[in-house]
């Protein structure tokens, strides 16, 4: 399920917005500045974080939403919104939606030029860029009178949420990492299940275990993957950012790099080649479903999307280690303009979508797992996809086991995570040693966060 997978590869694609902005207010904001200084002027625009409802209760409302999605999510989406008109009558909704790329470039557009949704949806490699530009409102105030209500969620699912601070986003769905693997092979073979718990180097041998054994490699290489080598890190004692600074030094990323090229000299992984196209394909393509790998690295979510693409039985864990590492991760947040006329409706429209039980049942599992675990466990017994099934499983065993979240990342996080593909496969094609390939990465970091 985000997908990466990030923005991630979480959200469906679809057509562009479904209800269009209008045309002169569109034209105002692509006038206004160049995308790539997209919050400078939003902070000018925003009021302070106090007030904001209308004084009348039954005057009418009309909140500007901006998500991005398929036309499957739109349609749960305008349900779950049509409902909250219908238990608010006075509140309405402007409606703007569109495919994951590009999405960020109108977020930024729309706000830069003074005409930001009331509501949006953005993810962790934007919230903490936002909220650090006084875009997004402080949802504190609202968490601590029960307006918006946190009881009911993982702890460290609604604090992935806060910035220096303050609640800039509440998630709207729950992800965390899985390692899914092809049961069907293993049975074939008479070969073990890999198991929560397990070392990374007890994976790597349980992996060259099954090269040998079924002649398809036992793991994809997760060495550029940012998923695994974060979970690796906290595992270390370090994590992916400190403050505004990496959390991490260059003799970790030639250790994270070490192991995998010790995997690869016992065909633990694919080769190089087909490493790669792991690392640079979609979802659907992953190579736990096209057969070139006995597990893939994806957030457990994603099972459903995987099994569609493979008659093979899956299964999903925790990634190798210990699994504290792993936290209650936002898939994606909504966040108030904090500059929104109506802020107090747009947070009750985001308590609404959380933790009404009619609202939560129609968005289902579309946004990732419903933050609100009782109505979790409803979405899960009225579910029949047994994919869907196993993921909210494996989350809800690990939900027991998570540590406390990381921060956000920081500004420049889409760089690093690229950066650390190409590094990454410098080492695995051999380009640069995996110490050099170490370096480079750091190097393009600091550029990247500067």
């Amino acid at each position: 399920m985000h997908p990466a997978t990030p923005p991630t590869t979480d959200a469906p694609v679809g057509r562009a917005h479904r209800t269009p902005l209008p045309r002169r207010r569109l034209l105002r904001g692509l006038l206004a500045v160049t995308v790539a200084a997209p919050l400078m002027f939003g902070a000018a625009a925003c009021g302070d974080d106090d007030g904001g409802g209308a004084a009348d209760p039954n005057a009418p409302v009309k909140l500007s939403i901006f998500w991005w999605g398929g036309d499957a999510r739109a349609k749960l989406t305008e349900d779950a919104l049509a409902l909250y008109t219908k238990k608010h009558p006075n509140v309405t909704f402007e409606k703007t939606w569109q495919a994951n790329q590009g999405y960020f470039d109108k977020l930024a557009t729309l706000t830069a030029g003074g005409n930001p949704p009331d509501l949006f949806q953005i993810d962790d490699n934007y919230l903490a860029e936002y909220a650090a530009r006084n875009t997004t409102l402080d949802l504190t105030s609202y968490q601590k009178s029960g307006k918006l209500d946190t009881s009911k969620f993982p702890e460290s699912l609604w604090q992935y949420g806060v910035v220096d601070g303050k609640l800039a986003g509440l998630a709207a769905g729950e992800n965390t990492q899985g390692l899914v693997y092809n049961k069907t092979l293993l049975t074939k073979h008479n070969l073990p299940e890999p198991t929560t718990g397990m070392s990374w180097e007890e994976h790597i041998a349980w992996a060259e275990q099954v090269t040998a054994k079924t002649k398809v490699p036992g793991t994809q290489d997760p060495s550029a993957d940012y998923k695994a080598f974060w979970v690796w890190l906290r595992q270390q004692g370090k994590d992916l950012y400190k403050g505004k600074e990496l959390g991490f030094t260059a003799e970790d990323v030639t250790k994270w790099f070490d192991l995998w090229k010790g995997a690869r000299d016992r065909k633990a992984t694919p080769t190089a080649d087909v490493i790669h196209e792991g690392n640079s394909s979609d979802i659907t393509k992953q190579l736990v479903v096209t057969g070139k790998s006995a597990t893939s690295w994806v957030w457990a979510n994603q099972m459903p999307d995987l099994k569609k693409n493979t008659k093979d039985e899956l299964g999903v864990i925790a990634y190798p280690g210990d699994p504290s590492a792993q936290w209650a991760r936002a898939s994606m947040y909504w966040s108030v303009f904090r500059g929104s006329k109506n802020k107090d409706v747009a947070v009750d429209v985001i308590n609404f979508l959380n933790n009404d039980q009619e609202a939560v049942k129609l968005l289902g599992t579309d946004r990732g797992l419903p933050s609100n675990q009782d109505l979790r466990r409803v979405v899960s017994d009225d579910t029949t996809d047994p994919a869907m099934k196993q993921s909210i499983a494996v989350e809800a065993e690990l939900t027991q086991k998570f540590g406390k979240s990381p921060q956000v990342p920081i500004k420049g996080h889409s760089k690093v995570r690229s950066e650390l593909i190409k590094a990454a496969e410098n080492a695995q094609y051999g380009r640069a040693t995996t110490a050099e390939a170490a370096t480079q990465f750091i190097e393009a970091c600091k550029s990247a966060i500067a």
